[in-house]
């Protein structure tokens, strides 16, 4: 499909013109605009060019679905019409800021942090789904796993966990970075934050539950904890915000002639000592805290747990209340091992798949675009990305994705209820089943059959009855 001058004009006039534009930029599948004005937008005359997959608004912005490959065409030709600058993306972010309230900046400043880790930590699952497939038990033969009966394969899988294991075990130096930046210090300074927090002179955190004695320091009569901070999400995040102030601090009032002896030295070394002696303590505590209280729900009323999580999921993405979880999962598999609330993730955005799916065969056949964007949509959200087939299709028609998010509630019940676990973040697509730990196979793939069947279903009988009708 070619990019046409002319819906691209369309796009302008259905958004208010060009006057009502305020910044603009585009991410791989859509255009992000700053409006002036969002109640000016003509949505159904927007959603009915042809180029348009769907839009919505989020965290200020309002995006436009375009489709990879053809969204920076689009945009190319946006800005030659519209005369607007081209925008980096931290433009726009800071220009959507303004119109958003505290719980949603909160919530945004969570989100610029680890969407930028994302890659490495999904690419970091796999990796390690792929190592349990040859070092797991009772997977292709009785009792024993691929090395037990391949030995000389153990060297292959040993440097694939290393491999695999690397982004979590130096979580902290990833978050470092991004944080720092975000908060607007250096990225390296971030870095050499984080890998401090997991420095090898320290107790491992992972060896912390299990050890006869917590070695310390003893500074000026008061006895610091000698531990690391592996895999641990709150300790960074803290430190990096106490960094980049104090950098900004002093980056404002010392000379340019003596910066690079005071301004790094001084920021990090105030960091370190409030990181080892206040900010890693209470955060590494509260941060159990959180996880145990997470633990406890799911532990107790698990039923519950599933129902509201994999119920709401879809929801929570549409505010963009679903990045506060990343810090939740992340941290859940530092301390318990693996993480129950992700799996749920995955089943949610398959649901949306098949809600999508079953709208391309109520379509009527000479509605060629919707069943065209029903169906990739499906494929795109069955492989971990449901923004085209949330936003172009189910919430258009409201019942697909009512229908979605029960189908993702009953297998989310299923999920809670079996102790389902990821040993890491994944792909939220039916390839999350390789970042499953591998006891849970058979429940992970029974809740994938009800996040397939029950929204496609109920989707396809909602349609014969709803007013909302598909032309």
């Amino acid at each position: 499909m070619s990019v046409k001058r002319e819906d691209v004009l369309e796009i302008i006039e259905a958004i208010g013109g060009k006057d009502n534009i305020h910044t603009a930029t585009h991410c791989v599948t859509r255009l992000r605009l700053v409006l002036n004005d969002e109640k000016k937008v003509d949505k159904e005359r927007l959603e009915a060019i042809d180029l348009v997959k769907g839009s919505f608004s989020s965290n200020g912005q309002f995006q436009v679905v375009i489709g990879q490959g053809l969204v920076n065409k689009a945009y190319q030709i946006l800005a030659e019409e519209t005369g607007i600058e081209q925008a980096s993306k931290q433009d726009v972010k800071n220009a959507a800021t303004q119109n958003l309230n505290p719980l949603q900046r909160a919530i945004k400043v969570l989100a610029d942090i680890f969407i930028p880790i994302l890659p490495a930590i999904v690419t970091a699952g796999l990796l390690m789904g792929l190592n349990n497939i040859l070092t797991g038990p009772d997977i292709f033969f009785n009792k024993k796993s691929v090395i037990d009966v391949y030995p000389q394969w153990a060297d292959l899988t040993n440097i694939i966990n290393l491999i695999a294991n690397t982004a979590f075990v130096f979580l902290p130096g990833l978050i470092g970075w991004s944080a720092v930046k975000r908060f607007g210090g250096s990225p390296l300074l971030g870095i050499v934050l984080g890998l401090m927090l997991v420095h090898p002179d320290l107790l491992n955190a992972w060896s912390y539950g299990s050890a006869e004695k917590i070695p310390t320091w003893n500074l000026f009569g008061l006895e610091v904890d000698k531990i690391g901070y592996q895999g641990q999400v709150l300790p960074i995040l803290f430190a990096s915000l106490l960094l980049a102030k104090i950098e900004t601090f002093l980056d404002k009032r010392v000379h340019d002639s003596i910066k690079l002896l005071v301004v790094a030295p001084v920021a990090l070394l105030i960091t370190g000592f409030a990181a080892f002696i206040l900010i890693g303590p209470v955060t590494f505590f509260i941060g159990n805290m959180l996880t145990d209280g997470v633990i406890w729900v799911f532990d107790h009323f698990s039923w519950l747990g599933g129902l509201l999580y994999g119920g709401l999921y879809a929801v929570m993405v549409i505010t963009g209340m679903h990045h506060t979880f990343l810090a939740v999962d992340l941290q859940l598999v530092a301390n318990a091992g693996g993480t129950f609330l992700w799996p749920i993730l995955a089943l949610s955005n398959i649901a949306q798949g098949s809600a999508a799916l079953a709208m391309m065969f109520v379509a009527k056949k000479e509605n060629e675009k919707l069943r065209g964007l029903a169906g990739t949509s499906a494929l795109s959200a069955y492989l971990g990305i449901t923004e085209p087939a949330m936003f172009g299709v189910n919430l258009r028609y409201k019942y697909p994705f009512i229908s979605a998010l029960i189908g993702s509630a009953m297998g989310g019940v299923l999920l809670a209820m079996t102790g389902t676990k990821a040993f890491s973040i994944g792909v939220g697509g039916l390839p999350g089943i390789l970042s499953i730990k591998s006891e849970y196979w058979l429940p992970f793939a029974i809740g994938m059959v009800i996040a397939i069947v029950v929204p496609f279903v109920l989707t396809m009988i909602w349609s014969k009855f709803s007013k909302n009708e598909v032309a």
